[in-house]
């Protein structure tokens, strides 16, 4: 990250969990869960406009999802601050992984993405 994108700086972490009792696998359906935490550690106060998700399943299938906010909110995050919230997903294999961007606007009118890095999504025991 260069000095100049210091003032507009968004930390996303994430953590995944399978959902036994939803999904069948039998049925190629493997449903999880996902909370995500967004924090400003920038400089400038910013607001959550939009999403962009790549979903890929082991058989290298990506699934786009784009849309406004997250769990119908468009959080304003002033420095230091953040936001959570628990959203889910089906993919067709056990094994996938989640990446992606949020596009925010900060409070000078400033757009920017903040990146989402790649997490994984896998069954428990499946991989070794």
């Amino acid at each position: 990250m260069s000095q100049d994108s210091d003032a507009y700086a968004i930390e996303v972490l994430a953590q995944t969990n399978y959902i036994e009792e939803q999904s069948v696998p039998e049925e190629n359906r493997y449903v999880f869960s996902y909370t995500i935490t967004i924090r400003n550690v920038g400089t400038e106060p910013a607001k959550l406009l939009t999403r962009h998700w790549y979903i890929t399943n082991a058989d290298n299938n990506v699934q786009e999802v784009f849309g406004e906010g997250v769990v119908g909110e468009q959080p304003h995050l002033k420095p230091g601050e953040s936001f959570e919230y628990t959203s889910g997903t089906i993919v067709e294999t056990p094994v996938g992984s989640m990446h992606g961007s949020y596009q925010m606007i900060a409070d000078d009118g400033t757009r920017f993405d903040a990146e989402i890095p790649p997490f994984s999504l896998s069954v428990p025991n499946v991989l070794n």
